[in-house]
């Protein structure tokens, strides 16, 4: 179980930091470089999408530095916690626009962060 939430936890964190580049690529770009599946971008100020970047690229900080340091690991839990938050405003936002067609990687995201919430917390945890 410990292995399964290592590698999830290394997956979200990959993630993040792609998708953290929203920090650093112009709305414009972001918008035109995947098809409607960043349309969601239009909806959302360039101040607001560096926001959104930096919170995941502190969530793929915080999903592996922590427990791999040994310096706070109940910071992992946590970070996963924000990343089901993010995720469910993901996919809140993309159920507003009627974009259910680029829902599923979404719905995927949410899960893994929920099953990292559970073993970390739970059967796994750090603190233990």
């Amino acid at each position: 179980m410990n292995l399964a939430l290592w590698i999830v936890a290394g997956l979200m964190a990959t993630v993040c930091l792609i998708g953290s580049s929203k920090m650093f690529v112009p709305k414009e770009k972001l918008a035109a470089s995947g098809g409607t599946a960043t349309r969601w971008v239009e909806d959302f100020s360039p101040r607001a999408l560096k926001a959104i970047g930096a919170v995941e690229l502190l969530a793929a900080a915080g999903l592996i530095l922590p427990a791999a340091l040994g310096i706070a690991p109940v910071l992992v839990p946590l970070a996963a916690t924000g990343l089901v938050l993010l995720f469910a405003g993901a996919l809140t936002m993309r159920l507003r626009r009627g974009e259910r067609a680029t829902i599923t990687g979404d719905l995927i995201y949410l899960a893994l962060a929920l099953f990292l919430v559970w073993g970390r917390f739970g059967p796994e945890s750090f603190t233990s």
